[in-house]
């Protein structure tokens, strides 16, 4: 029996945002591109965003360019990843506060037709305190947002 070839679940799938801070959510996120874009014959874009604000950037210049370096290894860590995959792909790194207008901005600037995200799973109290990226990015994303979970360990 001949192997089938997977269809793309995407209506459109050509373009793919994932947003990465280094964290295991967000190395999750990268998985999920890299799986639907070998799929959907796609290309990635990786952004990432140095959440600074302009007090921080005159008070503390060194932590700007320590913040800087781990955002570009971030993003870096993922390209690896996807080249590795042979997916075409770019980096893009903003900085300034409120990381997912800057998300949004490339969506649309970039006409993506997919943003993929993790989420650290913050509930209640500390969401309120921190807010959502993913939240605010689904509430003004100009295409779909696949939102991966956290990671969990499952019951055996």
């Amino acid at each position: 029996m001949a192997q089938e070839e997977s269809a793309c679940p995407l209506s459109r799938g050509e373009r793919i945002l994932v947003a990465v801070d280094g964290s295991v959510f967000s190395d999750a996120a990268v998985d999920q591109a890299i799986s639907l874009a070998g799929v959907c014959n796609s290309q990635i874009f990786v952004i990432s965003v140095v959440d600074l604000y302009p007090e921080q950037l005159e008070i503390a210049p060194a932590l700007v360019d320590k913040v800087s370096e781990e955002v570009r290894q971030h993003t870096e860590k993922a390209k690896q990843k996807i080249d590795e995959a042979n997916i075409p792909c770019e980096t893009i790194v903003h900085m300034g506060g409120k990381p997912h207008k800057f998300i949004v901005e490339e969506a649309k600037k970039r006409a993506v037709d997919l943003i993929v995200m993790g989420t650290h799973g913050r509930t209640g109290f500390k969401r309120i305190l921190m807010g959502s990226v993913a939240q605010n990015v689904i509430g003004h994303a100009p295409c779909p947002v696949l939102v991966v979970p956290t990671v969990t360990q499952r019951p055996e």
